[in-house]
């Protein structure tokens, strides 16, 4: 008698137990399906930390931005800087809220900076003409090489990037402008603070020290560069940013030269850091250190500008060791 309630409570305490976790099931079930019917997942969309909309396709909408800033070369616009990037999180909020990703997109590349790319026909190093294609550029230094002309020699081009689009002048006219019959040039020789003494080359070297970035950008002109219709490689590396963007030591050494020598790097500093090894930082807007300064590395020394012979708002910078200089990207943007 005994064992039969035992037997007996215990079939009732199950019960009890499957009813409880059936009512939990069902009250489970209740709760997602409100949630489904009234809610579902969403991104809140934050530009500097203040939310601007709601999207349902996050990827897609990112995809959008990111084909905006690179501008796939639509109309010269090689690409567009934007103040600032979206961030998001995910959400569960109710099924009325309204999803605004055209509004989110304009709120984003609204006050875009453009940054344009064509291409300079210079003669003796002096901007000529404007073209949009590097096809026309060499269409047209053929058509000079063809016919003879004597400044062929010193007919180069500059790919240059601007947040001002220059006059574009077709082909025919271009060639026409260019031409010369016969020419009587005076050349001058001159050193400066920043090409005395120096080579260049291509391999890598220990120079002792680590460097940082001076500043992030795009690059927009690599070291070596040349066209065989260009008149010489190019000795460093530019990267573009706007103008005013501050400029840091990539290592603590002592400045040895700031100003303009008028060599075509416009403002530009140069700093020792010793054992032979300088970093130049060229085309400045302003120059904030003074020869003989001691600079800590990532210490700010100028600000990104378009001075001297330059291709837009853009860092000019060079590494050298014991008079050569070298890529910089065997050292940083790699």
């Amino acid at each position: 008698m005994f064992t039969i309630n035992i037997f007996g409570k215990i079939a009732i305490l199950l019960r009890t137990w499957i009813r409880f976790i059936l009512l939990i099931i069902i009250s489970l079930i209740l709760i997602v399906s409100i949630i489904v019917l009234f809610y579902h997942p969403i991104y809140a969309v934050s530009l500097d930390g203040e939310i601007v909309g709601y999207t349902e396709n996050k990827s897609g909408l990112q995809e959008k931005i990111s084909d905006y800033i690179s501008s796939n070369e639509k109309e010269n616009v090689a690409f567009v800087q934007v103040d600032a990037m979206p961030t998001y999180k995910l959400c569960l909020l109710k099924k009325d809220v309204t999803i605004n990703d055209d509004e989110i997109f304009s709120k984003v590349t609204d006050g875009g900076t453009k940054y344009y790319k064509y291409y300079a026909i210079t003669d003796d190093k002096k901007e000529k003409v404007y073209v949009s294609t590097f096809k026309e550029a060499e269409k047209i230094v053929a058509s000079l090489k063809e016919k003879k002309s004597a400044n062929v020699n010193d007919i180069g081009i500059v790919e240059k990037y601007d947040t001002q689009i220059k006059e574009f002048t077709n082909v025919e006219t271009s060639i026409s402008k260019l031409y010369e019959k016969s020419k009587s040039k005076t050349y001058y020789s001159s050193a400066s603070a920043a090409n005395y003494g120096t080579s260049t080359s291509y391999k890598k070297v220990d120079i002792g020290i680590t460097l940082i970035k001076p500043i992030s950008g795009i690059i927009m002109s690599r070291f070596g560069s040349h066209e065989s219709i260009r008149n010489h490689s190019h000795t460093g590396l530019d990267i573009a940013a706007p103008r005013g963007t501050p400029i840091k030591a990539a290592a603590s050494g002592t400045v040895v030269y700031s100003g303009n020598a008028g060599d075509g790097y416009g403002n530009y500093i140069i700093v020792s850091h010793g054992n032979g090894v300088q970093t130049l930082y060229g085309h400045c807007s302003q120059l904030l250190v003074k020869k003989g300064q001691k600079v800590s590395q990532g210490e700010i020394i100028a600000k990104v500008g378009s001075t001297g012979n330059s291709t837009g708002n853009h860092l000019h910078l060079e590494v050298r060791k014991d008079g050569v200089i070298y890529n910089p990207q065997n050292y940083l943007y790699k």
